[in-house]
């Protein structure tokens, strides 16, 4: 069994990305929740933030799977977690800019990493809906 990334220009990219999106998103939300007193030791982050940001995941995944799974996603829905993608990425590097939390060096990475990845699901769930209009 073979597994290929459509193009963007596929009328499948959409739902990928959306797919693509809800997988990602479970599994770090199940690692989070799992893990969070180890990660938050590790990461410098207090507890309750990996616990409850993994919570929202797996909850945020189920939507997005959800709609990912729909023949034509509904525009407005398909919007909505874009916006919700690029506020969380902008969030998690606001987070590090005013102090909030004082994460090692692991945490600043581990929250860098997560927000650019977050933000290149806006990006290509922005493309697929643009594809999907034309």
């Amino acid at each position: 069994m073979s597994f290929a990334i459509p193009s963007p220009r596929a009328p499948g990219f959409l739902r990928f990305a959306l797919i693509a999106d809800a997988a990602a998103s479970g599994a770090l939300g199940l690692g989070l929740a799992a893990l969070a007193g180890p990660l938050a030791g590790l990461l410098g982050l207090p507890e309750a933030l990996p616990r409850h940001a993994g919570i929202f995941l797996i909850v945020w995944a189920a939507g997005v799977l959800w709609l990912g799974t729909r023949a034509r996603p509904p525009r407005a829905a398909v919007w909505t977690v874009i916006a919700v993608n690029a506020v969380w990425a902008l969030d998690s590097i606001l987070l590090l800019l005013v102090g909030w939390i004082a994460p090692t060096a692991l945490g600043m990475a581990f929250i860098l990493v997560q927000a650019a990845a977050v933000a290149v699901f806006a990006e290509i769930q922005y493309v697929g809906l643009r594809r999907a209009a034309g």
